[in-house]
């Protein structure tokens, strides 16, 4: 069997998109959760931490909280296993550089995806440990290593960068090239999926873009107190002048991002 063909196995596996297709539910509810937690700071009626590690206690507490979270877990392990498989022999559809490149993102969401399944299982066994707390101690100790405040600071750059693409993406609406909408699908419903994108995407940036901000002001600073992750970004956000109307925005469109999960479960292209 060549190469080619092993590719096009791995790539168009039934049993992998089946299970892709479930993951991107998991997703989505992962970040109507996140939303949730969000949008209660934004009305002062949560004291949960507003990242993943307080969705995932959300999740916990709803009525079969656990089962649902285990579900969760499996479905990212599901999309990383996917990633996993476009990393090693994916994105056929494009060539060179931008072949190398989208294999590259792929490998990182591997890690993204596993993280995730990790920090919810924590939450699940009951050892749950706070995503904030965890980045303020890595950040503490690359801060105290010799030129931590430059790395702590390039880190900052590459996270708010990630952010930007993000927004990039979203509104550019480039994400359209990743999906397949039948000629059956009512305009309506494609018009709905296509926006819960623009606005999705854009509003995970501008999170992303704040904690890369924070990033490097705990670098400027030598203050890993300023950097908590997604927790600090949001509550930044609220902090501000009409701070509260600016999160429950941001949470409206990080809910945009888990609908338009539900819209990739369907209409997703996931063998190639």
């Amino acid at each position: 069997m060549t190469a080619v063909n092993t590719a096009h196995r791995a790539t168009d596996s039934g049993l992998l998109k089946g299970l892709t297709r479930v993951g991107f539910i998991g997703y989505g509810l992962l970040h109507l959760a996140l939303a949730w937690v969000a949008a209660q700071i934004a009305l002062g009626q949560s004291s949960q931490e507003a990242d993943q590690s307080g969705a995932f206690r959300t999740l916990a507490a709803q009525p079969f909280g656990k089962l649902l979270l285990w579900f969760v877990i499996a479905c990212l392990v599901a999309l990383a296993v996917w990633q996993a498989v476009l990393a090693a022999w994916g994105h056929r559809d494009v060539r060179g550089k931008e072949r190398i490149a989208e294999r590259v993102f792929s490998g990182a969401r591997v890690i993204a995806y596993l993280v995730l399944a990790w920090s919810a299982g924590k939450v699940v066994t009951g050892a749950p440990q706070s995503s904030a707390e965890q980045q303020q101690q890595v950040t503490a100790g690359i801060l105290a290593k010799p030129a931590g405040q430059w790395l702590v600071a390039l880190v900052g750059l590459g996270v708010l960068a990630f952010g930007i693409g993000l927004m990039w993406y979203g509104l550019r609406r480039k994400f359209e090239k990743k999906l397949s909408f039948s000629g059956e699908l009512p305009h309506r419903a494609r018009r709905a999926a296509i926006r819960a994108g623009q606005i999705g995407y854009p509003s995970k940036g501008v999170a992303f873009g704040i904690v890369g901000l924070l990033l490097v002001r705990a670098a400027a600073t030598n203050d890993p107190a300023k950097s908590r992750g997604l927790d600090a970004a949001l509550h930044t956000i609220a902090d501000q002048p009409f701070g509260k109307f600016l999160l429950l925005a941001v949470a409206l469109g990080v809910a945009a991002f888990g609908v338009y999960c539900f819209f990739q479960a369907r209409y997703r292209k996931v063998g190639t």
